[in-house]
């Protein structure tokens, strides 16, 4: 097998893999919140509470899981996250009373923090070096699918066998596809015979590669903005566009659009932008949901579609810059602790998400949403701050 055909396998592996981890996790709350809340007699935000745990636990173990991948490499990694996803949704299908919700959600955490796309990332840097930007896009590429996935195929699994069974029907799957899938990621030694010339020579960071502090905070902001805003509508999104006058049905069938749209928006990156500067992309990514939010606040339903492609391309597109921008800013070298020291602020955002932005859906109703345009303006901002040394006067504005 050619080096090439090698990484297209691994890339696919991963991509596919995320796509599982995401729509078991990420995506779980918004289609299951209601009916576990009623069977075990608890208010639906116990549960958001309990998903609000799970990602401060992901955010605690980010950093570690990172620099583990930087000495190990991303296979024991991320094959543990599989073992630890299927014991968590296990307990979680056994759930009988609120502490024991809350200990199933800690151990979905702890597989988040060590399973999802920063691992990932982190993953495909150890084999491939600087040259990993396209990789980063093709795992984004297949992962993008998981919400049009996994809410979907929750719901029909909560359907037809209850809550209990859909944690069950996802836990088998980390077992019998997740782990085979993370078992193909080459062992360090085969990464480093696969790395091709040009990313093997770029393995050291570039001279002129250490930014200053600065940098390091503009970056975290964004992260930090990002996973807060994308987190909010994943958790909320179809309650908006109903609020905003979308029929119950239509609302799920628009917000399942966000998956298509977000890897509408990785297609882009991956060939019209390609040659573009990473900030660049990133920068037309922020802007993309405060577009969205701005024509559904003035047309109403009739706009519903239009936010909700307009806030998935925008988000697909931040998710790789999440991955390309610190590896373009700071090198290869220590990714896989970097990253997950970046991400600490955007987990634990991320982690008061679902509960903060629904305190203002309760209050304001489908204008929340002009509070995380807001925020997304505020990105773009810090995103023009940033500059790489060296880049193109263009690049710098």
């Amino acid at each position: 097998m050619t080096p090439a055909s090698r990484r297209a396998l691994t890339v696919s592996a991963l991509g596919t893999a995320q796509t599982l981890s995401w729509a078991s996790s990420y995506y779980l709350p918004a289609m299951l919140a209601a009916p576990i809340a009623r069977d075990l007699g608890a208010p639906s935000f116990i549960v958001f509470a309990a998903f609000s745990l799970a990602l401060v636990v992901s955010a605690a173990l980010g950093p570690f899981a990172g620099k583990a991948i930087d000495r190990f490499g991303g296979r024991p990694v991320l094959m543990g996250s599989n073992l630890v996803f299927a014991a968590g949704l296990l307990a979680l299908s056994q759930a009988a009373s609120v502490p024991w919700l809350m200990a199933a959600w800690v151990l979905i955490g702890v597989a988040m923090g060590s399973g999802l796309y920063e691992a990932a990332f982190a993953t495909v840097v150890r084999i491939h070096g600087a040259d990993s930007r396209g990789a980063i896009t093709g795992i984004t590429l297949f992962a993008g699918f998981a919400s049009t996935v996994g809410w979907p195929l929750t719901a029909f699994l909560e359907a037809h066998c209850g809550w209990r069974g859909a944690c069950m029907a996802w836990a088998g799957l980390h077992l019998v596809l997740g782990l085979p899938l993370n078992a193909i990621v080459p062992r360090v030694r085969e990464a480093a015979a696969q790395r091709l010339p040009e990313a093997g020579q770029a393995a050291a960071p570039a001279p002129g590669r250490a930014r200053p502090r600065r940098t390091e905070i503009l970056l975290a902001y964004v992260f930090a903005v990002g996973w807060f805003v994308s987190t909010a509508m994943a958790a909320h999104l179809p309650s908006l566009l109903h609020a905003s006058g979308v029929s119950a049905m239509a609302a799920v069938s628009i917000a399942a659009l966000v998956g298509p749209a977000q890897v509408a928006g990785r297609l882009l990156e991956f060939g019209f932008l390609r040659r573009a500067p990473a900030l660049l992309s990133a920068r037309i990514a922020a802007l993309a949901h405060p577009l969205g939010v701005a024509a559904l606040l003035m047309f109403g339903a009739p706009a519903a579609m239009v936010f909700a492609v307009l806030h998935g391309a925008g988000n697909g597109i931040l998710t790789i810059a999440v991955g390309t921008l610190p590896l373009l800013l700071f090198g290869p070298q220590g990714y896989g602790g970097r990253q997950g020291l970046l991400m600490v602020p955007a987990r634990l955002l991320q982690a008061g998400a679902p509960f903060l932005f629904g305190l203002l859906v309760q209050g304001w109703g489908e204008r929340a949403l002009w509070a995380s345009a807001f925020l997304g303006l505020t990105a773009a901002g810090a995103l023009m701050c940033i500059s790489v040394p060296g880049a193109p006067r263009s690049d710098r504005r």
